[in-house]
């Protein structure tokens, strides 16, 4: 009887393995010829997706790759890449514990042994994700993409294990502070960039996990196995007002800030959370109503109209009404109430869509914001890249006609700003000047960098927009938000709505010779969100 059971329990486990075998590269093929296309269109069962990746998790923790590669829908590349992991990273023990599921997508930890030669084994944690889908079978299976097993890996990259290409690096602060990944987090982009782009002074490699390039060239640091002597490259940053910004964007999910001093144009600070994930600090998003420094810029500098024969100023008149639109163009909506008797002052400070909209006719289209912000903020238009000494995309104004262009008057539309751009735009409100920002003491070490030609704001337009910051900072919409901060100070809040999801919450404010930005993406009012992360990171600085 002994016998029988167990022939028929391998029979059995034939029989299973045959029917995930017989799926092709591809996930097609091999199952059920009764399956139909609707079938595989069909949504996965949450109880199907859980079952699915557990499976997966816990034949690739078991090391049993050839069954956890068919429970995907790329046996072939997934049974590469687990083998690599295994052989070229040295991962020698995986233990991936699956967490609670989030729509189709499973998060999951990872807990490895990395042995390499002679030395200590030495554990490395991290986190992870995978989804389910179904294949051309209609069974569910891992949906196979290069950062499963590790994320950040993309198409043509590895893991290995091995002798560094470089030097780990030390940044030195602008007080000559080592500053390390480690202890400023929020650093962790800006570290790997700074190493690939520049070789610092002195150092060896160690050992380490890396993502590799097709070059074997380090990509990014995972895991440190053996130290070697780090370099040292001087930088712009404070440490002190880093280790703020490092807390402060941590309070918050998806956020990044930059800070700047206003008289040189230095970088003093940068972080982004979560750490190692897209960097929030540079990455291009509509800047909402921040952008408004700029759209008042150029109204203020408009040519002189029958309506406005002395020109605009931040006491010229602009009701704000909910719903306005220019003849023939899209409604606006305001988050403030009406106000028959409001002023470009009180739409700035309270962050009145249609006072500006209704005041957009004074510019030229299509090119009267982006030719502005190229002009007096190096930005937009024709500008040229800025080249601050890290990797970053400048913003851009691209100008347009009709919706476009007063959609652009909110910073909307398709204008794109960072929280560097925004930083800037308010450093340049401060010093009157665009002061090209940098994060390198020795300008001289940035590839490409070229001095950008600008114009010095009209003294009548700079004191106009502080004016109006520091109405936004004492009775708008960011009052309060500035109580502590060195003087003088000035702020500006936004919102911009991206597709149908929460609005990216920004804020952009100066304060002594200190000005910052923030943006907290899908966090709503920029008041509530960015608003306090800006402001932490100023009162460091009082």
């Amino acid at each position: 009887m002994g016998t029988v059971l167990v022939v028929m329990l391998s029979v059995a486990g034939y029989g299973a393995y045959n029917i995930y075998s017989g799926l092709n590269d591809d996930g097609g093929g091999g199952g059920s010829k009764d399956r139909t296309i609707a079938d595989t269109a069909k949504p996965v069962a949450a109880e199907d997706i859980t079952k699915t990746a557990a499976a997966f998790l816990a034949a690739w923790s078991s090391g049993d790759v050839q069954k956890a590669a068919v429970l995907t829908d790329s046996m072939r590349t997934a049974t590469a890449a687990m083998t690599s992991l295994t052989k070229d990273a040295k991962v020698s023990k995986v233990t991936a514990t699956p967490q609670p599921l989030n729509g189709t997508t499973v998060p999951f930890t990872v807990k490895a042994t990395v042995s390499y030669e002679s030395l200590p084994p030495k554990e490395w944690d991290y986190s992870s994700q995978l989804t389910v889908d179904r294949n051309l079978s209609g069974e569910p299976v891992v949906k196979w993409t290069p950062g499963v097993l590790v994320p950040g890996v993309q198409e043509n990259q590895s893991i290995v294990t091995g002798q560094a290409t470089s030097p780990q690096l030390d940044l030195v602060d602008r007080n000559d502070k080592v500053m390390t990944v480690d202890k400023y987090p929020g650093l962790t982009d800006v570290f790997t960039d700074l190493r690939k782009r520049y070789k610092g002074t002195g150092g060896t490699p160690g050992i380490e996990t890396y993502i590799a390039d097709a070059h074997q060239d380090t990509v990014k640091t995972l895991l440190v196995v053996k130290p070697g002597k780090n370099a040292r490259l001087k930088t712009t940053l404070d440490a002190t007002l880093q280790a703020a910004a490092d807390k402060a964007v941590a309070s918050a999910t998806n956020a990044g800030v930059t800070a700047l001093d206003t008289r040189t144009g230095e970088i003093l600070a940068m972080a982004t959370n979560p750490p190692g994930g897209e960097n929030y600090a540079l990455a291009l998003k509509a800047p909402g109503s921040t952008f408004k420094i700029v759209s008042a810029t150029a109204l203020m500098l408009a040519p002189h109209s029958k309506a406005y024969p002395n020109g605009i100023g931040p006491s010229s008149a602009a009701r704000c009404v909910d719903g306005y639109n220019v003849v023939g163009g899209k409604q606006y909506h305001n988050v403030t109430r009406d106000n028959l008797d409001a002023d470009l002052a009180w739409d700035f400070a309270q962050s009145c869509n249609t006072g500006f909209i209704r005041l957009s006719p004074n510019l030229e289209q299509p090119n009267g914001l982006s030719d502005v912000g190229r002009k007096y903020f190096g930005i937009g238009g024709k500008a040229e890249p800025w080249y601050v000494g890290t990797g970053t995309e400048d913003g851009s104004i691209p100008g347009g006609t009709g919706d476009e262009f007063t959609s652009e008057m909110i910073g909307q539309g398709q204008v794109l700003m960072n929280t560097l751009n925004m930083a800037s735009v308010s450093a340049t409100v401060v010093n009157g000047k665009f002061l090209q920002p940098t994060i390198l003491q020795d300008k001289s070490l940035i590839e490409n960098r070229t001095t950008i030609p600008t114009t010095r704001l009209p003294g009548y337009v700079q004191q106009g927009l502080k004016q109006m910051m520091k109405q936004t900072a004492d009775h708008g919409t960011a009052a309060g938000l500035l109580n502590g901060v060195a003087r003088p100070y000035g702020a500006k809040t936004g919102s911009a709505e991206e597709n149908q999801g929460q609005a990216d919450g920004w804020f952009t404010a100066y304060a002594g010779h200190v000005a910052a930005a923030g943006v907290v993406v899908g966090g709503g009012h920029g008041n509530a969100s960015a608003g306090p992360i800006v402001a932490a990171v100023l009162k460091a600085a009082a």
